[in-house]
This record gives C-alpha cells, structure tokens and sequence, in this order.
C-alpha cells in the first residue's frame, strides 16, 4: 500500500517502518521456520517469491504492512535496519465492497521478544493508524487454534470471539470501532510518533533524542 512507503511509527520499544527489499532476506529466513508456518498458515516461498511478495505489499491497495524493529537496536546507527528485525504487522482489506473492515495479522518471529508486552504496543499502534489513515471501523483477526498464546492475547485487548472453524483450525475474533475503542486506543498511543521515513533513516540518533 503506498499510504506508508515512507511513514514510520515510533513507539515505546518499538518502530515499524515500511517492508522494503532490504528486509527480505532475515524475512525469508524467518519464514523457513516450521514453526512461524504453522502459527501464519503459510507456504515456504523461494527468496524471488518473496521479493515478489514484498513488491506486491508495496503496490497493492488492499494491504499495509510495517516490519518491526527493536527501537534500542535501531537507535544505534552503527546497526543495520535488517539486524533490527524482530517481526511484522500487517492489515489486509479483505472486503472490496466493505473497505472499513480490516484483517489485522502479527507475528513476532524472533523468540527472544515474545512475552515482553511488544505484541500488544504493536497492535495498538496498527489499529491507530489503520482508524486514522485508512478510516478501519472493524478489525478481524484469525488465529489458529493451536496458538492460544495469541488468542489470549487478542481477548486482552477485548477482541470478541465470533466463530471457530474446525476445518482451518481457527478462531476469528472481532472488535468494532466504537466511540469508546476510539479513545482508549488514543490514551495507548499517546506516545506514538509518525515521522518522515528517508529523514529518521539517515538521522536516527537525533530522531531518538526529538520530543
């Protein structure tokens, strides 16, 4: 989606930037794990699909999505942005007729940040943007039902469980954008900043020490 190619959020422990070539190859390492295929419901890609795959979420009007960095590691200038990959969120409009309702997906792919409260900012900060700039007035999310760590997670953020689907393994969960969703998730961004992207990347530790 070209809405972001050049926005990052900054958040507490956190920044998510565009998903650009350069990031592609830690992706495709990432998705070689068993594991992450089954918790995604993904199919391992050859690295020239997944280079098709990352132009195809820069292109595509019905998908946004943000690599996560470790914003301590990323603060350090002497770090390659790819070193501080931790993981990815993504939005997908799924209804063409119905652009207000959004698929939200995560993934924290690297073990050592999981557990540590990053998952539940990220969210937080997608669904800002996405009600912000893409004017979401429902989020979904499908979760397999192997993974109850991330469906517990999701019922804490007071998303409602609305079916389960014994034949894919998963359970969809919801949660309207209300009045009331509407300020709570102000009150948990607060602290978010969005700033220009090819400026933060060549300035990070001055970007760091703004505000």
């Amino acid at each position: 989606m070209k809405i972001n190619e050049n926005t990052l959020l900054e958040g507490h422990k956190v920044v998510l930037v565009p998903y650009n070539a350069e990031h592609v190859p830690r992706y495709h390492e990432w998705m070689k794990s068993t594991e992450l295929q089954q918790l995604t419901a993904s199919e391992p890609l050859t690295l020239e699909q997944e280079y098709d795959m990352q132009r195809s979420w820069r292109e595509d009007s019905d998908k946004c999505t943000f690599i996560i960095l470790d914003k301590r590691r990323w603060a350090d200038s002497k770090m390659k942005e790819e070193q501080c990959m931790i993981g990815d969120v993504n939005i997908f409009l799924t209804d063409p007729l119905d652009l207000s309702l959004a698929e939200l997906e995560i993934m924290i792919a690297e073990p050592a940040y999981r557990g540590k409260g990053i998952g539940k900012e990220v969210v937080h900060m997608m669904m800002q943007y996405g009600v912000a700039k893409l004017n979401i007035q429902k989020f979904q999310v499908k979760i397999g039902l192997n993974n109850e760590v991330s469906i517990a997670m999701f019922k804490k953020l007071q998303f409602q469980q609305v079916s389960v689907c014994r034949v894919f393994k998963e359970a969809t969960l919801e949660m309207t954008v209300d009045e009331r969703v509407r300020s709570r998730l102000l009150q948990r961004t607060v602290h978010m900043r969005e700033r220009d992207y090819t400026l933060s990347r060549s300035g990070r530790q001055e970007v760091m020490s703004q505000d």
